[in-house]
């Protein structure tokens, strides 16, 4: 009797040994589950960054004209704060319209779009130097930056950057809107 008890303790059942199985399985299929999400997150939040520095670029691209023009005014030759910008009403970003802005070009790279949010081409990106803008040959991406400018009085404008952006199929976008003062 005692050799039976010795010979049945011997080794795993074959149900042990599938339950063992069964359950290092699920372990493993939960960890690459974790890494596939892990790296779907990581490229969410990387576009989401690109996207915030395309509107900050936007932004200071803005700001940077107003200055120029203002310096031009001090220097002596008298410069409309809002030049280049939406001082008239050929301007690009005059008020109410949507226009984009290619910041690699310098201050004369504004164009105006054909209608409201949603009308501007996407943006491209060199593929050497990681700039983006709108030149041909660049490769396209998946970012548009839009922008309009709202006049709340003379020394007073309202700037609103829209970003929109495709990840995985879905549309994501933000706004950001800013006070440009006249600095005079």
């Amino acid at each position: 009797m005692k050799k039976n008890i010795l010979k049945n303790n011997l080794g795993f059942t074959l149900v042990e040994t599938l339950v063992a199985i069964g359950i290092l399985s699920l372990s493993i299929a939960a960890a690459f589950t974790a890494v596939q999400s892990s790296l779907q997150n990581s490229g969410n939040v990387k576009d989401q960054i690109t996207a915030f520095y395309l509107a900050q670029e936007g932004m200071e691209f803005i700001k940077n004209i107003r200055d120029e023009n203002a310096l031009h005014s001090l220097n002596g030759t008298p410069t409309d704060w809002l030049a280049s910008l939406s001082a008239v009403s050929g301007d690009a970003c005059y008020f109410g319209s949507t226009c984009i802005i290619d910041s690699p070009l310098g201050k004369t790279a504004t164009a105006r779009c054909s209608g409201s949010f949603g009308t501007c081409p996407n943006l491209n990106q060199d593929s050497n130097t990681g700039l983006f803008g709108y030149t041909s040959g660049w490769t396209a991406t998946n970012f548009k930056r839009e922008i309009q400018f709202q006049s709340l009085s003379a020394k007073e404008v309202l700037v609103t950057i829209k970003m929109t952006w495709i990840n995985h199929g879905a549309t994501k976008s933000f706004q950001v809107t800013g006070l440009l003062l006249n600095r005079e």
